[in-house]
């Protein structure tokens, strides 16, 4: 009664707040998301807004970490940069037992229903909830949707708390997922019989989580779950909140389990149960030598969402907080060619916080002794190359600001022409260089085709056909390129430099 008077509160109190232009918000994403338009950014609120004044990479002393009311002065930023959705990792309270980092991990959480105190700023007197529900409504201000995160599993502090919740082994011990040190694996229970113990520290997650006002849930490790527990859990969202988005931490090539003594629910039964999404698995790309490999998958991602009896979508996971840096792997090119393949594939593009900029993830602290800590580790844990969720660290960045232009400029490209995106018929075209990948969207009379060198190393020249072109009446705009293309005959041909992608929009031209 308790928990229900109290999310209850939470809702009255949204309703007090003003709102836009006089209008109240309205979720849209999960439609948003099945028509491929949405422009998702991964953000860490500890570092979202991070103040580090001696710029020594870490937050301490009199400097701020990132919390729920200065990271509202990103927001502004956010809107300009096009993006229309933020994914905001966990934000709930977090271990300090076991801990990895001098913050502790964000994916170790020691609450589901209660929300991180490090993320309160202490300049206001406004309650930790109020804070957060003030930055959401600031975001849906500025049209940009929020998807909460739901760990998949618990840290040793849950543990201490409520160890009936947890997954236990023949000796009665609680397992450890491999290679994870900080946490401890939540007893979903199996498909025919669901731990509702479990299932009732998640539906309550959901409840604080629409209170609060989301738009969205994104479920870390979602296969860790049996297919029965999420069918329950969305489809009692939906009963509060039709619209709210469910995206799986899933991808096609995952098929083992965190541990061999856990269950494993493929993605093609969690998009049975309900998710409106998965990952694109994208992130295999770093590894391909031939273009055929990405229109393989481009292929098969496509044959994903036919499949079932509800819209599917997935999102374009070139890098996500678990993956390098692309400008590691490939440098700026490779980035540019991942903005480009978020903004004109039939996916939804996804981006980290200092992706735009460049960032390496590079910290210099990375596993040296502290200063201070909050946790009972003194050392600051860091994967190298990637976002920090450790640590209370600086704001992502990077100085790569043609990189930033081009964001900029795919972001709004994508959003101009969110029609072809969400109802476009893709095709592929035949291209004799096995380096060169080409494909074209069309709708209503208007069509753009991307073409790309996936070699890092050779500059490569390719022709194409483009059927029923006409010279003298169907005009090609230049979106990106940096060539000018011969067309005669219905050909185009053009060269293209290492690792270079190519964008044009051809109107009253529809393949």
């Amino acid at each position: 009664m308790k928990k229900f008077l109290f999310y209850l509160t939470l809702i009255l109190y949204i309703n007090t707040l003003p709102s836009p232009a006089g209008n109240v918000w309205v979720n849209d994403l999960r439609t948003l998301f099945l028509s491929n338009n949405a422009i998702i950014y991964a953000v860490n609120l500890r570092t979202f807004a991070a103040q580090d004044v001696n710029q020594d990479g870490i937050i301490d002393g009199e400097e701020e970490s990132g919390n729920f009311l200065n990271s509202i002065g990103r927001l502004d930023e956010i809107q300009y940069m096009g993006i229309n959705t933020l994914h905001i990792l966990p934000v709930m309270e977090v271990g300090k037992i076991h801990a990895l980092g001098t913050a502790g991990s964000l994916y170790a959480p020691a609450s589901f229903n209660q929300l991180n105190s490090q993320l309160k700023s202490q300049r206001s007197m406004l309650s930790i909830e109020k804070q957060f529900i003030k930055f959401i409504n600031e975001a849906h201000k500025r049209n940009i949707r929020i998807i909460m995160d739901i760990p998949a599993c618990g840290s040793y502090d849950l543990y201490k708390k409520n160890p009936k919740l947890f997954l236990k082994n023949s000796s009665g011990n609680p397992i450890q997922p491999e290679n994870w040190t900080d946490v401890l694996i939540l007893n979903g229970g199996t498909e025919s019989s669901i731990n509702k113990d479990v299932y009732m520290l998640y539906k309550d997650f959901v409840d604080y989580a629409i209170a609060l006002g989301a738009d969205g849930i994104r479920a870390d490790v979602a296969p860790s779950k049996p297919a029965a527990f999420w069918k329950e859990l969305i489809e009692y969202s939906r009963t509060q909140n039709p619209q709210m988005l469910w995206l799986a931490e899933s991808a096609p090539n995952w098929n083992t389990p965190i541990s061999k003594d856990i269950c494993f629910t493929p993605y093609n039964k969690l998009l049975d149960a309900g998710f409106d999404g998965i990952y694109g698995n994208f992130s295999q790309m770093k590894d391909w030598r031939k273009a055929s490999q990405l229109l393989d998958h481009i292929k098969f991602i496509n044959s994903i969402k036919t499949k079932f009896s509800n819209p599917k979508s997935v999102i374009g996971d070139f890098s996500t907080h678990d993956e390098i840096s692309p400008i590691l792997i490939n440098g700026p090119k490779y980035s540019s060619m991942i903005i480009w393949l978020n903004s004109t594939l039939p996916i939804n593009s996804y981006f980290v916080d200092g992706f735009p900029t460049g960032d390496t993830y590079i910290y210099l602290y990375g596993n040296k002794q502290a200063r201070t800590t909050s946790t009972d580790n003194d050392k600051y844990f860091v994967h190298r190359g990637k976002l920090d969720i450790f640590n209370f660290s600086r704001e992502p960045g990077g100085n790569h600001t043609e990189l930033s232009e081009e964001f900029l400029y795919a972001n709004k490209f994508k959003n101009a022409n969110s029609k072809i995106v969400a109802n476009g018929k893709y095709t592929e075209f035949k291209i004799a260089n096995p380096e060169i990948f080409a494909y074209a969207v069309s709708y209503d009379k208007t069509t753009y085709i991307v073409a790309g060198n996936i070699s890092f190393k050779n500059t490569n020249q390719f022709t194409m056909k483009l059927p029923h072109f006409k010279e003298n009446k169907n005009m090609i705009i230049p979106i990106k390129i940096k060539s000018i293309p011969k067309i005669s005959n219905g050909k185009l041909t053009l060269n293209l430099e290492s690792g270079e992608i190519m964008v044009i929009l051809i109107n009253d031209y529809e393949l």
